[in-house]
């Protein structure tokens, strides 16, 4: 086979594949999807989908409490690790990375930390951290504290959750007792 015989066939090939581009995007344009405001045909004892608009139940979270009796500092540990420290700082004193320092936040205010820029919603927050608000808090965060700048979706196992505060709750000189709050 010659060099020419090489060159026609790469050329049908690549030829091919910008035709099946093309096709593909003129047809992306031509074509729109609708969606029904409600199904063609009903089915009878089908459940209804609630509507997008509608307003979903807020989860309810075991009580904090008995977990964290339970809790493990170093399994809380490794997962603050894991999970938060590309964002925050847990040693005393330590700066604000993208999110506050976390030293000293279970009985600290929501804005504990001077000088950081936290969110409208979260300067909105009066009062200090409970265990049962970090567990809202470290569940949903979104749901917690409407409009934080904070990206990250939640940790969803409650008795990991537990061992995050239990271990939040080790980052203080007097660490505020379990039978507190």
């Amino acid at each position: 086979m010659d060099s020419m015989e090489i060159n026609k066939g790469m050329a049908a090939i690549l030829v091919a594949g910008i035709m099946f581009f093309l096709t593909g995007l003129i047809g992306m344009h031509l074509v729109t999807e609708t969606r029904l405001e409600k199904p063609a045909i009903a089915i009878q004892g089908a459940p209804v989908a609630e509507a997008a608009s509608g307003a979903a139940k807020p989860e309810v979270l075991p009580p904090i409490g008995p977990l964290l009796a339970k809790a493990d500092v170093a399994t809380g540990e490794a997962t603050v690790k894991k999970l938060c420290t590309s964002c925050h700082t847990v040693a005393e004193g330590g700066k604000a990375g993208v999110g506050p320092n976390l030293y000293g936040v279970v009985g600290g205010a929501h804005g504990h930390m001077d000088g950081f820029n936290y969110s409208a919603g979260m300067k909105a927050k009066t009062g200090s951290w409970t265990f049962a608000e970090l567990n809202e808090w470290l569940h949903k965060p979104a749901s917690f504290v409407a409009g934080t700048r904070m990206a990250f979706a939640g940790i969803n196992n409650d008795q990991q959750r537990a061992d995050v505060i239990a271990y939040l709750r080790s980052l203080s000189h007097t660490p505020v007792p379990l039978s507190a709050n």
